[in-house]
């Protein structure tokens, strides 16, 4: 008994560089309560921990290692699930996984068929889990590429399959069908279709061949100790079939073979458009897919030869013709062109490109022809990147779904007993002794309870949606955030390369002393030269234009937030913001002027100083997007906060403020303070979507509800971002919200109808006033106008908020 209650794990831990990292995570797993024992090795990274799991989790182990300021090294796979019918198999499937020690975290998403699995892989290996998963009475197999062509064949022979069941069943079903309905209207012929032997022939086939995959998904369903869709429709089905034998061969009396024969046909007619238009919710990733090229035309050892494009290599030479797509991402050796880049970004006017422009695989050389070196190929290119991208988010779970995914776990059960309950009420109470009524309305609740339309509910709209935004250049990286991003009522905007073009240009050259501006131009280049900063490469960039000779300074130090210092012929050399020289002790009264007149005009002055000498004064200014003040009116007019938050000073910050139309500045903010700007709008309660490059701003991204990157085309893998926007400009924002407002009102309808369908006929069936037959009806079709509603969502373009 003791035994039972303790449980022991192996976590790798990473990012340990000493011996204090070590002890410190195990010190801090030792105060947890449950956690009896925990070591750690910094040689192997391992921490082996003994726990009491009534006490803690695996999970909380792993989240408390991270707190801590580690990370665990975890596994993700996906593995696609056969045999899911309906919403309860899902949400069995991922209890089971949920309830498997070493699984941190398991998504199963009905719609796609796959279970996105967060692991252990010390603990565990694929093969367990899809053990784990046969255990539940599914089948898996690896979702990985070398499967998916064949998991595409399955289905299309699959798709056949159904089809020809479904085609078998309508035409013995029909006669059983007609029959009924000329024996209401009276034609006296009609006996003959009502012979019971007759109506025995035509129902079987129905029963044994259509029924068949029911009776498959209740067998394996029932052995895993669980009840789904296959058992409503296999036991109410069953009920009426068997009803009808027994007076067929042993006793005279009411027959509903029509009933069970027309509710399998119904039923599989519905499974087969639920199919159809299933598969249209994934057209975004199949056709994304087929924009691969398959070959490439490079150039080795001074020869051109056509290659698969699986066997380009990183620095291959590789040549491009007008109207060609590129196979792979990379740099521009020779030639000039234009590039229809719409796969990437959704914008449909060509880009131009020369010697040094980055290009990506998968875009359309328009007219010149050129040749580029291959920088990133296989899974890591950009294409591949934005496939992974939305696969990910289409099978992941928006928060929404885990009601509908609650209530169906404890569905089917409950409808089970809601049909006892009819079959006895009709037999005792409502037709004393009346087994044909109390069958009839018993199999009419079976039928018409599927969870079908509740599982399918939210899974189709998210799929649909962040597809489309793929289209329009929205990567959105999960279900979470795109129904996250509908609630956004504050967004902050990074000012560079967010509101402004992220390339600035020196203005101008004030020197306060005896400097010529082309020698103060020339001494601050050569202090900025070390540097990365934008503005600092613009100091040198002018420079170079300039054909100025830069040496080389010695000592050189960036100061983050205020400047850089350095030594230049034995003189300290101070370039930055006034708090640098003020925190320098010189004085900036000389240039005091200058700096006001600048700021006033939206531009950033930068102050040299030599051996605590003001000497001049230079001018910075990074050109506002085109499209900034079109994006930033567009989310004021949505009701929606907007902030700018800037390392510039304050007259600085307001005038470019003002040039795009924002009030609410937060200036002077140093890049490490971003995050706690964030913090502090959420704590006054507003949903804030942090805007930035992804880069620098990746503390504030990841503080934020929202964190939305704004892309190059280039460099898709923001992983501090929720969201990225491949345009590169702020009317994606406004899109990206829309977009989420779109489909989470269709996820709220598809909800609405779903559980309207079942509140509604349920009773409806309990009190007689649904026929088996019109209960299959309105089951097949509920599926279908689930999905049918979903797709509405495909002909929505988040971009024509500004038409």
């Amino acid at each position: 008994m003791e035994q039972q209650k303790k449980m022991e794990t192996n976590l790798k831990v990473l990012d340990m560089t000493c011996a204090a990292c070590s002890a410190r995570v195990e010190q801090g797993l030792k105060k947890l309560p449950g956690v009896l024992d925990a070591n750690l090795n910094l040689a192997t990274e391992k921490a082996h921990i003994r726990f009491e799991p009534a006490a803690i989790s695996e999970q909380d182990l792993i989240e408390a290692i991270e707190d801590i300021g580690y990370r665990v090294s975890l596994d993700k796979t996906e593995l696609k699930v056969k045999g899911m019918t309906c919403a309860a198999c899902s949400a069995r499937v991922e209890r089971k996984l949920n309830s498997t020690a070493g699984i941190y975290k398991a998504a199963v998403n009905l719609t796609t068929e796959k279970a996105t699995i967060q692991y252990n892989p010390l603990q565990l290996s694929v093969k367990d889990l899809i053990k784990a998963i046969t255990e539940a009475g599914y089948e898996a197999e690896e979702d990985s590429d070398s499967t998916r062509d064949q998991n595409a064949l399955e289905q299309e022979l699959a798709s056949k399959r159904q089809k020809n069941v479904f085609l078998l069943s309508a035409v013995f079903a029909s006669p059983l069908l007609l029959g009924m309905i000329f024996e209401m209207l009276g034609f006296a012929w009609s006996h003959f279709l009502m012979n019971p032997y007759l109506q025995f022939l035509l129902a079987t086939p129905v029963q044994i061949v259509g029924g068949r995959q029911f009776y498959k998904g209740s067998y394996h369903a029932l052995k895993a100790k669980s009840a789904n869709m296959d058992v409503l429709v296999a036991l109410g089905t069953t009920a009426a079939y068997g009803y009808s034998l027994y007076h067929t061969f042993v006793t005279t009396g009411a027959l509903y073979y029509e009933a069970s024969a027309v509710v399998i046909t119904l039923v599989l007619l519905g499974k087969m458009l639920e199919a159809n238009a299933k598969g249209k919710t994934s057209e975004a990733i199949k056709s994304l897919m087929g924009l691969r090229a398959n070959t490439a035309l490079v150039e080795r050892n001074g020869k051109e030869e056509i290659i698969s494009i699986d066997d380009v290599l990183v620095g291959d030479i590789i040549i491009v013709k007008p109207g060609e797509k590129l196979p792979v991402d990379g740099t521009i050796t020779e030639g000039n062109t234009t590039i229809d880049e719409a796969m990437l970004t959704g914008e449909s006017i060509p880009v131009e490109k020369t010697v040094g422009d980055p290009v990506v695989g998968a875009t359309i050389n328009k007219f010149g022809a050129f040749k580029y070196q291959a920088t990133k190929v296989g899974k890591d290119t950009t294409l591949n990147q934005i496939i992974r991208i939305v696969e990910e988010a289409q099978g992941s779970k928006a928060p929404i779904q885990r009601m509908a995914d609650l209530i169906s776990a404890y569905f089917v059960p409950a409808v089970l007993g809601v049909a006892a309950i009819t079959f006895l009420g009709w037999f005792f109470w409502g037709e004393p002794g009346n087994t044909a009524t109390a069958v009839r309305n018993m199999v009419a609740v079976l039928v018409i309870a599927c969870p079908c339309a509740l599982g399918l509910a939210t899974p189709t709209s998210i799929m649909v949606g962040t597809g489309q935004g793929a289209k329009k250049g929205i990567l959105i990286k999960g279900g979470e955030h795109l129904e996250k991003a509908h609630s956004i009522n504050s967004v902050l905007l990074d000012k560079t390369g967010t509101i402004t073009k992220g390339e600035p240009e020196v203005t101008d050259i004030l020197p306060v002393r005896e400097l010529e501006p082309l020698e103060l131009l020339k001494l601050a280049a050569m202090v900025e030269k070390p540097s990365e900063h934008p503005l600092a490469q613009a100091i040198v960039k002018r420079a170079r234009r300039e054909n100025l000779e830069l040496g080389d300074v010695k000592n050189f130090q960036a100061l983050p937030g205020f400047g850089v210092e350095a030594f230049y012929g034995g003189k300290e050399v101070l370039l930055g913001n006034w708090k640098l020289l003020e925190q320098k002790g010189v004085s900036f009264a000389a240039g005091n002027s200058f700096k006001e007149r600048l700021e006033e005009e939206g531009k950033t002055a930068m102050l040299l100083a030599i051996d605590h000498q003001l000497v001049g004064v230079l001018a910075v200014a990074d050109g506002i997007k085109d499209t900034s003040p079109e994006g930033i009116a567009k989310l004021q007019e949505m009701g929606i906060e907007v902030y700018m938050i800037t390392g510039d000073n304050q007259k600085t910050a307001e005038a470019i403020g003002g040039q795009v139309g924002i009030s609410q500045v937060l200036a002077e903010v140093l890049p490490q303070h971003k995050a706690a700007e964030v913090e502090k709008l959420k704590a006054a309660g507003k949903v804030v979507a942090m805007v930035g490059d992804g880069i620098n701003d990746a503390p504030a991204l990841v503080a934020a509800d929202i964190g939305i990157a704004i892309g190059t085309g280039t460099d898709v893998a923001m992983e501090a971002a929720d969201i990225t926007l491949m345009r590169g400009d702020l009317r994606g924002v406004a899109a990206s919200i829309a977009l989420s407002r779109a489909t989470m009102r269709n996820v709220k309808q598809n909800l609405f109808w779903a559980f309207i369908y079942n509140t509604l006929g349920i009773p409806l069936a309990a009190l007689g006033f649904l026929s088996p037959i019109l209960a299959g009806a309105a089951m097949a079709l509920s599926s279908v106008s689930v999905v049918s509603n979903a797709l509405r969502l495909k002909g929505f373009d988040p971009y024509k908020i500004y038409n």
